[in-house]
């Protein structure tokens, strides 16, 4: 039976458990991630883990969840919310999220292994995972639906598609690639937004 944990132990512990996942799963992924990795920070066992979080899935949805908290300000309400009209706030969006994933490695993991989270859904229950559905591409589809023709989610995919470039910017090289992806954005809203 794990020890019994006082409320600031408790509370110091599940902070330190998160930056460790978010720093870990990050580098490393959900997989090659081990308990020991993520215990041995907080100076618990692993079997303390538990005490915490039902399971590393449930650890890694939270620090997802935690992420997703912080993602959404940057790029709804600082980006896709400020626009002066549905282009206008597109653009926001996409620069938004480019930039996000330039600076946060948790969510640009899971832009480019989108398995990891089809994992999760395995190991969570749904309630558990609904929570992650609820993150800023919830709020884009809300933002699309009714504004542009067509099914919300295939123009949701397509800028989803976008975000997908900053994956290969080492292949497209340093100096063109912020030329490339203006010219992107640009030419992906204008293409969804009639004039």
């Amino acid at each position: 039976m794990p020890p019994a944990f006082n409320q600031r132990e408790r509370a110091r512990i599940t902070e330190q458990l998160l930056e460790a996942a978010t720093r870990l799963f990050a580098a490393q992924g959900l997989r090659k991630t081990s308990l020991q990795e993520l215990t041995e920070p907080a100076g618990i066992a692993k079997t303390s883990l538990y005490a915490f979080f039902d399971s590393k899935e449930d650890l890694y949805l939270e620090a997802m969840l935690r992420q997703g908290e912080q993602v959404r300000r940057r790029v709804i309400d600082e980006g896709l919310s400020r626009g002066e009209d549905t282009r206008d706030s597109l653009r926001r969006f996409l620069r938004a999220t480019v930039a996000e994933l330039e600076v946060n490695p948790l969510y640009r993991r899971l832009l480019a292994h989108p398995e990891e989270v089809a994992l999760l859904a395995t190991k969570l229950t749904p309630e558990r995972m609904a929570q992650a559905e609820s993150g800023p591409l919830a709020d884009l589809l809300e933002f699309v639906e009714g504004r542009l023709a067509g099914d919300p989610r295939v123009v949701v995919g397509v800028l989803r598609a976008v975000l997908l470039v900053p994956l290969h910017a080492d292949e497209l090289g340093a100096e063109l690639y912020p030329a490339i992806m203006d010219r992107l954005i640009d030419a992906v809203t204008d293409g969804l937004v009639p004039r």
